[in-house]
């Protein structure tokens, strides 16, 4: 989890300027999730089971581990979010029926993030836009508003083009709601919390939850130092419901 502490002149979904505020790394509760969960290598849940040791992945063998992987394969995935909130539209979005059978990657952020959420969205729409069209076409791209108060439908739709890509999906909602959901996935957020100096502190989750189109659970989970490349190896196993 990341805490952010944020100004109301900062850039965001009106397009205001500002100084970045403080943050602090904290520890991911998604993490703990993950090691009570229990992690492997190279398990298949859906796709090949071969292990590899390039490009930064993890060989367990005899006890000994390489180079860190960008993603973490999971023994159980999770179950996809049960969320109907508000799309870029203003329309009624219900996550489940209309990313059933779709490659998905869902991550929760907001607009005002000065760095880890735009750095996040450009990541994946670069590695995006190296795939063949018809796979671009496949991917589902969601993301999840945790400040709902001010990340309105219409700054949304002015910000994830701009950050991301205009193909990705932006959701925002009731707070509960979407805190549930994100919880329900391993990622833990807190309300913004407006401060008497007028600052907004901020605390998500920053993790990637990959969910295959074959089995519709999460079962690729990746963090905010996953990069380019990274998703640009991966998504083409992840669209065909593979480990990567």
């Amino acid at each position: 989890m990341s805490t952010e502490k944020t100004s109301p002149s900062r850039r965001g979904g009106d397009g205001t300027e500002g100084r970045p505020g403080r943050r602090t790394p904290l520890i991911v509760a998604a993490v703990a999730i993950v090691a009570a969960l229990g992690v492997t290598a190279a398990v298949g849940l859906g796709g090949d089971d071969t292990k590899d040791t390039s490009s930064g992945f993890v060989q367990i063998e005899g006890g000994t581990a390489e180079k860190a992987r960008a993603a973490t394969v999971l023994d159980r995935p999770f179950t996809k979010p049960d969320l109907v909130l508000t799309d870029t539209k203003g329309e009624s979005y219900d996550l489940r029926e209309r990313t059933k059978g779709k490659p998905t990657l869902i991550y929760f952020g907001y607009t005002n993030c000065p760095d880890v959420c735009p750095l996040t969205m450009s990541n994946i729409a670069i590695a995006k836009k190296q795939l063949p069209k018809a796979d671009q076409e496949k991917l589902q791209v969601v993301f999840v508003t945790t400040d709902p108060e001010r990340d309105t439908a219409a700054s949304l739709a002015k910000w994830l083009p701009a950050a991301g890509d205009p193909s990705f999906t932006g959701l925002t909602g009731d707070f509960a709601k979407i805190q549930a959901g994100a919880r329900s996935i391993g990622i833990g957020i807190d309300p913004p919390k407006k401060e008497d100096d007028g600052t907004v502190v901020s605390m998500h989750g920053a993790q990637v939850v990959a969910f295959s189109p074959t089995t519709d659970q999460g079962y690729v989970l990746y963090g905010e130092d996953a990069t380019v490349d990274d998703y640009a190896k991966d998504l083409p196993k992840i669209i065909k419901g593979e480990n990567p």
